[in-house]
């Protein structure tokens, strides 16, 4: 018996040493330059115990969660004007801006959330909570105050990485967000308005979620029938800039209001599956609509500010313009979902794989494609350099086409050629213009409307404070929808007033001034 007792304790000291042994090489071999690194040696060391996954009590998973959940202020340097050109303005109501957007003085001060990510301190929020801010400044769960200094932004997910100098911090374990189900619980972890940790429960409403708020300067990656009629006039070709905003939110109930923005979306065993990003709402505070940024896709935008600094991006290089049963007419098919192939860019992936103007793409590596929010998110996570494989419909058969990404420098895009290059000046009002997205006009509840997508400095709407980014949708009485119908709605006046109704997801403003 002491026998057997004795080589009991000896295998169970080897065992042991083993296991220590494992954890060593494991620690040394996972690479320190990514979050899923630091999170794979963090978590064997310091496993994730909740035994109430998929019930209603989610008591531990909010115990485990709230500490890696940060309180971060910012604070600005003052300007006296950013003539709306910040991608905060398209954020105000996440941090209670109260009609901010007509004012011409950036804020002083303003707050949101961040989720701690590994426990040498780095922690991811959103892009629109750190841009422009002259100081950046987290409040840990244990009331400390430390500097942080940002390591990335990427305007195009609205998603930013910062880091402080601090050690052992709890870490918010990263789940898989496409394991996500609709109608799952999920808690929504932060610091609305203000105030200390909060959090809030509900179900996931949607997956790949479209709302039109990142980038919306460009106005998508969309023909629109006006293109095409001045390419039938003209015979010039609508130009072909690929999109770089990516939106394929989370939707969920849980309430989420302004200080939200950059906290924490997990389930019910305390996993981040998305980062809390906006919400829809007509007075600025919590309607049952907030939206989230997939885990996966952040996963992949942190890691690369780690490895090179900045975001590297894939292209397939087309133009598209998501399927429905409302087609536009120039579009000629039966088909209801899918994307409708409307360009492709000269020398993209697209291109040399033997894609062409008219095919649909059904879907990417095997995951069907009903909207654009599925293959942006899909093909978001990649480089330049990886490989799609896409079901193409052509003459009513499917082929399968190989696409090997390319960057966004190969396209010879630039952030200024792609924004400038959608809608028309008007020159009266220093402004040019540009139709609405259907997404835009969805999410704000109206049915036509123009968004201001440049404004000249010194110029009529930059003296009165309009500014780009907002969606206007009556010009003298008159609804529009095109810079020519802004055009014909001033000339139509023989008043020396012009007046300006439009939409913010704040409520609807109206302007009214002399013009010349």
């Amino acid at each position: 018996m002491k026998k057997i007792l004795g080589i009991s304790v000896l295998a169970a000291l080897i065992g042991g040493a083993a296991a220590l042994g494992g954890y060593k090489l494991l620690e040394r071999s996972k690479s320190a330059d990514t979050i899923s690194g630091k999170q794979e040696v963090y978590f064997a060391n310091n496993p994730l115990k909740i035994s109430s996954s998929g019930a209603t009590d989610f008591t531990e998973a909010a115990a485990a969660v709230a500490p890696g959940v940060v309180h971060i202020r910012t604070t600005y340097a003052p300007k006296k004007s950013d003539n709306g050109n910040s991608q905060s303005d398209f954020f105000n109501d996440f941090f209670g801006g109260g009609g901010g957007r007509q004012m011409k003085a950036m804020p002083s001060a303003a707050s949101g959330s961040g989720v701690i990510i590994s426990p040498d301190g780095y922690i991811m929020t959103n892009n629109h909570v750190v841009e422009n801010a002259s100081k950046v400044e987290v409040i840990l769960t244990d009331r400390r105050k430390v500097e942080a200094k940002v390591v990335g932004r990427d305007p195009n997910t609205d998603l930013a990485l910062i880091k402080v100098d601090e050690k052992n911090l709890p870490v918010v374990k990263m789940g898989n967000s496409d394991n996500v189900k609709v109608g799952e619980w999920v808690l929504a972890v932060g610091y609305p308005l203000d105030l200390n940790t909060t959090v809030t429960a509900g179900i996931v409403s949607a997956k790949n979620r479209s709302i039109g708020i990142i980038g919306r300067e460009q106005q998508g990656n969309q023909i629109t029938e006006e293109e095409y009629q001045e390419y039938l006039r003209t015979g010039k070709k609508p130009q072909a800039a690929p999109n770089a905003g990516i939106e394929a939110f989370i939707q969920t109930d849980a309430a989420i209001n302004p200080g939200n923005s950059g906290g924490a979306l997990v389930n019910a065993s305390g996993e981040l599956i998305g980062i809390n990003s906006a919400i829809a709402s007509q007075s600025g505070y919590n309607q049952g609509y907030g939206f989230a940024i997939p885990i996966n896709l952040a996963r992949k935008v942190v890691d690369d500010f780690m490895k090179y600094g900045k975001v590297k991006r894939g292209y397939i290089g087309v133009s598209f313009v998501p399927l429905s049963g409302d087609n536009p007419d120039f579009i000629k098919t039966d088909e209801v979902s899918g994307l409708y192939v409307s360009d492709v860019v000269k020398d993209g992936g697209a291109a040399a794989a033997g894609i062409k103007k008219g095919d649909i793409i059904k879907d990417v590596d095997g995951k069907v494609i009903h909207d654009s929010p599925d293959l942006q998110e899909k093909v978001g996570r990649l480089n330049p350099g990886d490989k799609v494989k896409l079901s193409i419909l052509r003459d009513g058969k499917l082929k399968d086409f190989t696409v090997q990404l390319k960057d966004e420098s190969s396209l010879g895009m630039t952030a200024k050629s792609n924004a400038e290059s959608k809608g028309m000046a008007v020159d009266k009002l220093g402004a040019t213009f540009a139709p609405a997205s259907k997404e835009q006009k969805t999410s704000l509840g109206v049915g036509n409307g123009v968004v201001v997508t440049n404004v000249a400095p010194g110029k009529l709407f930059d003296n009165v404070g309009i500014t780009k980014g907002l969606v206007i949708t009556k010009v003298n009485g008159q609804m529009v929808n095109s810079a020519e119908d802004v055009q014909k709605a001033l000339g139509n006046t023989n008043r020396n007033m012009v007046n300006i109704s439009g939409i913010t997801s704040q409520g609807t403003f109206n302007y009214s001034f002399p013009v010349q």
